[in-house]
C-alpha cells in the first residue's frame, strides 16, 4: 500500500483552502442573522473538505486513465501517474473520501432538509463527473462553470442556509467574489496544461479559448471579485473593504501571468491559491458583525 505521505500528497493539501474559504464566508454571513451552531459549522467544513479531497483523488485516477497525466505533465506530481499508487488503490481512496462526505452530508440533511439533500447529491455526483463518467465535465469545457457554481455559489449559500434556514441577497452577493477567485485557480491550472490537455483530447475551456483569452479570463474573474467588494460594503458595512488589502497581490499576479508559460505557471497557481485564501479570510472578517 502507498505510504501516508503519498496519500497526503495525492489529496493535494494546497487546494484545500478552496473548500475552507466558502464555508468561512458563509458562516460570516450567517452570523449576521444570529448565533452560529458550531457543531453544524464543523460538520459543514468536514463535508466540504472531503468532497474536495475526493474530487482530487478522482481526478488523479481518471486523468491517468484518459492519458491526460502523461510523462510531459508540467503540474505537481500525480500519484497514479508516477506509479506511487495503483489505479485500483486510487479509485478506492476516492470512493472512501466521497463516502465520508456522504456520511457527513447525511447529518447535514437532517438539519437542512430537502434543499441540502439535493445540493449534496449534485455535489457528490459532480465530484466524479468532473473528470469521470460518460460525460466528464472538464473534458468538455465545463470545469470552470462547475468550480464557479459548486465551490463558490453553492458552498457559500449552502453554508448560510444550514445556519439560518434561509438565504438573503447578501448570501448570493458574497458568494460571487469567492466563486470568481476559486475559478481563477482552475484557470491558471488549465492555462499551464493547454498543450498536454489538447494532446490527450481534454477540451478544457482553456484549450477551446487559447492562451490569450484564458489569460483575459483570469483578469476578468479577479477584477470582478474586487469590483464587487465596494457594492457589498455599501450594504454590509465598510469593514468589508478589508478584502481590498490584497488587491496589489491580484494585480501583481495578473501581470506575472502574462510573463509566464509552461512549468513557470506553477508559481502563478500557488500565488492565486494564496490570493483566494487571503481574500477569503479578510472578506469573512469584514462580513463578521
Amino acid at each position: 500500500m502507498p505510504s501516508l505521505a503519498v496519500w497526503i500528497s495525492a489529496a493535494r493539501p494546497r487546494t484545500l483552502p478552496a473548500a475552507v474559504v466558502p464555508v468561512l464566508v458563509g458562516l460570516a454571513v450567517a452570523r449576521r442573522a444570529g448565533p452560529l451552531d458550531w457543531g453544524l459549522a464543523a460538520l459543514t467544513l468536514v463535508a466540504a473538505l472531503l468532497i474536495q479531497i475526493g474530487t482530487n483523488l478522482a481526478n488523479d485516477y481518471y486523468d491517468f486513465l484518459s492519458g491526460a497525466d502523461g510523462a510531459d505533465r508540467l503540474g505537481p506530481p500525480r500519484a497514479t501517474q508516477q506509479a506511487l499508487a495503483s489505479p485500483r488503490a486510487m479509485r478506492s481512496a476516492a470512493a472512501l473520501a466521497l463516502a465520508g462526505a456522504a456520511l457527513a452530508g447525511a447529518c447535514l440533511v437532517r438539519a437542512g432538509g430537502l434543499p441540502i439533500l439535493i445540493v449534496g447529491v449534485l455535489s457528490l455526483g459532480s465530484a466524479v463527473a468532473y473528470t469521470g463518467g460518460p460525460f466528464p465535465l472538464a473534458y468538455h469545457g465545463l470545469g470552470d462553470l462547475f468550480v464557479f457554481v459548486f465551490f463558490g455559489l453553492v458552498a457559500v449559500c449552502g453554508t448560510v442556509y444550514l445556519q439560518t434556514r434561509g438565504l438573503s441577497a447578501l448570501a448570493f452577493a458574497a458568494a460571487v467574489p469567492v466563486a470568481c477567485l476559486v475559478t481563477a485557480i482552475l484557470v491558471v491550472n488549465n492555462l499551464r496544461d493547454i498543450a498536454s490537455d489538447a494532446r490527450a483530447g481534454k477540451r478544457t475551456l482553456a484549450v477551446r479559448l487559447g492562451a490569450r483569452a484564458t489569460r483575459l479570463e483570469f483578469v476578468l474573474l479577479t477584477g470582478l471579485a474586487f469590483a464587487l467588494v465596494p457594492a457589498i460594503a455599501a450594504g454590509a458595512g465598510a469593514k468589508v473593504l478589508l478584502a481590498w488589502l490584497v488587491a496589489p497581490l491580484a494585480v501583481r499576479e495578473a501581470r506575472a501571468l502574462y510573463a509566464r508559460d509552461g512549468a513557470a505557471l506553477n508559481r502563478s497557481l500557488a500565488a492565486t491559491a494564496r490570493l483566494h485564501l487571503a481574500f477569503g479570510a479578510l472578506f469573512a472578517a469584514g462580513l463578521w458583525p
